[in-house]
């Protein structure tokens, strides 16, 4: 992490993941995720296949780290009907195009957490969401043991609307998920009081 009390902050642009970012990428998922993704994952990320990806770049940088990605945030679009929280948008039967966007992935190298990185590559996600009419939802998972990423979702005003028991299977052991919405475009929970 970068000390708080220096007084040179690192200049933060973002922009779409590209092919030259495919290393780097690699890099930071095999450094940041318990769970190991395929190359042909990466591949699909760098390229756009189905994978729409920001990344965020310090171009403050005068090394050869400079315009290399230090945060990312990829995601995929979802039929509501085709995702496990279909139910939550049955209140609106009457449209079958509703679609939801999926975070697969979301991170940031160590020593740029806590600058606000992550924050706007979610809002970069929901606003995405937010443009696309008949999108009703950002959501994702959340491995129970992660609090600081439970936080993260709730203090970006993701709901928390459901517990998945033996979600994940790590090194030979379950952990349960949590499931997280970010509502868009008039998408509620069904038990909202509106």
């Amino acid at each position: 992490m970068l000390d708080p009390r220096s007084e040179i902050y690192p200049t933060i642009e973002y922009r779409p993941i590209q092919p030259s970012d495919l290393e780097a990428l690699e890099k930071i998922h095999l450094a940041l995720f318990p769970i190991r993704y395929e190359r042909e994952f990466f591949l699909n990320v760098v390229n756009g296949h189905g994978i729409v990806s920001w990344g965020a770049v310090d171009t403050s940088r005068s090394d050869e780290g400079r315009g290399e990605i230090i945060g990312f945030v990829t995601t995929r679009m979802i039929a509501a009907k085709d995702s496990e929280i279909e139910d939550l948008f049955r209140y609106n039967s009457s449209r079958k195009d509703l679609t939801l966007v999926y975070i697969l992935t979301l991170g940031v190298v160590d020593r740029y957490r806590n600058l606000g990185i992550a924050s706007s590559l979610v809002r970069e996600v929901i606003k995405y969401a937010a443009s696309i009419s008949n999108c009703r939802g950002v959501y994702l998972h959340v491995i129970s043991y992660n609090q600081p990423a439970i936080s993260f979702y709730k203090k970006m005003l993701f709901k928390l609307v459901r517990r998945l028991p033996m979600f994940y299977y790590i090194r030979g052991q379950h952990y349960d998920s949590y499931l997280f919405v970010y509502y868009v475009n008039g998408g509620r929970s069904p038990c909202s009081p509106l």
